[in-house]
């Protein structure tokens, strides 16, 4: 394998070692084995990339970081060495960073998950997840949600309520990110730690200033609300139920680094809950059969899409007679088109349609804006040196006649493949910020809304009304998902980025401007879709497009088996947890 973004020099030759080595971030878990068939391009060997090896040359140059062109990622370069003033100097400095490096390793050999994907020592993750923890139980003494009700039963109740929405939350975090990010750190526009650093204040702002305030007792119309009226104690204990069921199969998931739907997950258990404490005539079937189609139709048109994103890229970029400026001229337009629909779609932005619109292209705009001022900023030299340079153009350009839509064409070469690179990660990273910062607003409700229902129950709100959700409460479910990120978001990072596929800047790109189109598109004709779903069906896509066996079979087969037993998992533990939560609640009202 032959990582295509990692340019070398004749004296700078970069081996897959060193390619792997320095993708460390992406941490795939030592409890996980894969085994490929013999037709596929990916080495036989230990895929477990933080055990402690030989370190790297001074000389090798970061992934972002291009070999001779002056580029330099604002996100995921490394600061260049210093160079010493003298030999003996040089010699001091090497064995003193090597001696670090080998206790680091050590370090990092002994530590588990979260200190191997981050690169930190045992104690600093460990000191990470007190933290964590500590603000998760203290936090809600000062929340008003919890000094609401007046008896102290029903205040211990308001606790225990909120910490089961937390669970739900630090489980979307965990699970769910990977939607935004995982590409991105698949390609290596971003290194793992900038992106969950970059994710959690996005994902934390969307939560927080663009989550639903409104929500209904009966979620994503699965349940009907009228088989529980007068049976508040028992709908109370089936939304609780449904938070710790969805929690509990979202980490059992996340732990295997499967990324599953949290969509499907809230709907299972309340649809395990309904069928056995309301009867059949409880759940809308209906609803629940679109949500089932949604396991072909999401991947197939994520995949659909990429494939032929991917291929417009190869055909018009690649095959342009300048690749690069070819690619710094459609960047701005993808922008524009991409930032536009999905604000459109995503954000309520005026009850006007007219200043929605108008809204929504200033977005676009403005998006566009951005990149084609940092493109040329960090890229201009290489433009410019591209356009005045017969030599360049010949070297990084291969001239091909009568080429078509689905022909193999041979990517560029020397400065042309560092400016397509550079652009396409641009555009993938403020693909990703935007992506993040939207899921933060529209999927906190599967943690928050649930969990506002319950609280308007034990506080004697009407069960099929609809309840207003406090700005505290969009607040905890926010740092809920900042939380399980932090602590767990690497294990489904890694499978999006590198177990399904190879992926580049152009590869990551396609795959995540293919979903968010499918998800715009199918949401505003109300065709049943689930974001991940869609993303993972993307990435197939980009390897599809490349040759059917770029996409490990092994890989695909764990993450399809994994949506099928979400629902019925789901179901299961609801049903169990009810059962537990009626009887402790029938011992304590």
């Amino acid at each position: 394998m032959t990582p295509s973004y990692c340019l070398s020099s004749a004296r700078n030759t970069i081996t897959p070692e060193a390619f792997l080595l320095h993708n460390s971030h992406l941490y795939l878990p030592k409890h996980r084995s894969f085994s490929f068939s013999t037709e596929t391009h990916f080495p036989r060997k230990d895929t477990n990339f933080l055990r402690p090896q030989t370190p790297l040359p001074k000389s090798f140059l970061p992934i972002s970081r291009l070999n001779n062109s002056k580029i330099t990622h604002p996100f995921a370069s490394l600061s260049s060495f210093a160079e010493a003033e003298g030999e003996k100097q040089q010699n001091q400095d090497a064995k003193a960073e090597e001696h670090h490096e080998n206790t680091k390793s050590e370090d990092q050999a002994e530590s588990p998950g979260m200190a191997q994907a981050f690169h930190i020592s045992s104690r600093t993750a460990s000191a990470i997840s007190i933290c964590i923890v500590f603000a998760a139980l203290s936090l809600p003494l000062f929340m008003k949600s919890l000094w609401q009700g007046m008896a102290l039963k029903t205040k211990m109740l308001s606790y225990a309520t909120l910490l089961f929405g937390f669970y739900m939350a630090w489980n979307i975090g965990a699970n769910d990110v990977a939607n935004a990010m995982g590409t991105s750190v698949g390609s290596g526009a971003l290194t793992l730690r900038q992106a969950v650093v970059t994710a959690a204040v996005l994902e934390f702002s969307g939560a927080f200033f663009m989550g639903t305030h409104v929500t209904s007792t009966m979620q994503k119309g699965i349940l009907v609300a009228n088989v529980f009226q007068g049976k508040d104690t028992l709908l109370f204990a089936g939304l609780l139920s449904s938070l710790a069921a969805a929690g509990t199969w979202l980490q059992v998931a996340s732990y295997y680094g499967w990324p599953v739907s949290t969509t499907h997950c809230i709907v299972g258990s309340m649809v395990g809950f309904g069928l056995v404490y309301g009867g059949a005539g409880a759940v809308f079937w209906s609803s629940l059969a679109r949500v089932i189609s949604s396991w072909v139709i999401s991947p197939f048109m994520g995949a659909l899409v990429s494939f032929l994103v991917y291929k417009c890229i190869r055909r018009f970029v690649y095959s342009a007679p300048n690749p690069g400026q070819a690619a710094a001229a459609a960047a701005p337009i993808a922008v524009f088109v991409g930032v536009s629909g999905i604000s459109f779609a995503a954000f309520p932005l005026g009850e006007s349609l007219a200043l929605a619109l108008a809204r929504a292209l200033a977005c676009g705009i403005a998006g566009a804006v951005l990149v084609y001022r940092i493109i040329r900023k960090q890229l201009g030299h290489l433009l410019l040196k591209s356009t005045s340079s017969e030599a360049e153009q010949k070297e990084g350009t291969i001239h091909q006649k009568n080429i078509g839509f689905l022909s193999d064409i041979a990517g560029p070469t020397g400065t042309q493949l560092e400016i397509v690179y550079g652009v396409f990660g641009y555009m993938q990273i403020l693909s990703a910020c935007f992506m993040s910062f939207a899921h933060g607003g529209n999927d906190v409700s599967n943690a928050i809304g649930p969990l506002a229902a319950a609280l308007s129950i034990l506080h004697g709100g009407a069960s099929g009304a609809e309840i207003v959700i406090p700005t505290d409460v969009l607040a905890w479910g926010g740092f809920g998902i900042v939380a399980g990120l932090t602590m767990w978001g690497y294990r489904v990072i890694a499978t999006i980025g590198k177990k399904i596929t190879e992926l580049t800047p152009t590869r990551g790109f396609a795959a995540e401007f293919a979903a968010a189109s499918v998800v715009l598109f199918a949401s505003k004709l109300g065709l049943p879709i689930s974001a991940t779903h869609t993303l993972v069906g993307a990435v197939m896509g980009v390897g599809f497009a490349r040759g059917l066996n770029r996409v490990r079979a092994e890989t695909v087969r764990e993450i399809v088996a994994s949506w099928a037993v979400t629902i019925p998992a789901g179901a299961f533990f609801s049903v169990v947890y009810t059962w537990i939560l009626t009887k402790l609640l029938s011992s304590i009202l």
